[in-house]
């Protein structure tokens, strides 16, 4: 039973790991011609937050947060995504 919890520990971090590569990296002066992104850019943005931030801490060049955005709607969806991914995982139970 160990082995398969090993297992599947290590595929689950893989799979997250590879969120990692979504992270954006955006230069000031590209922000100016993109398009702006909104609410579910801003979902998934929050949803790989901690793994965006753990890069940043190591590169310069990666963001957390998309400052080519639209505002109110991707700032909702970005503090969904990290509630539903961080928030979402605290148990509170009374036991």
């Amino acid at each position: 039973m160990k082995n398969k919890k090993t297992w599947m520990l290590l595929i689950a971090s893989a799979i997250l790991l590879s969120l990692n590569s979504c992270a954006d990296s955006v230069s000031p002066d590209q922000i100016a011609s993109m398009k702006q992104v909104g609410f579910l850019h801003g979902l998934f943005h929050g949803a790989i937050l901690p793994f965006a931030w753990v890069v940043s801490l190591f590169s310069e060049s990666t963001a957390i947060y998309a400052t080519y955005n639209n505002g109110g709607w991707y700032d909702w969806g970005f503090i969904t995504g990290i509630t539903c991914t961080i928030g979402g995982s605290i148990n509170k139970s009374n036991n």
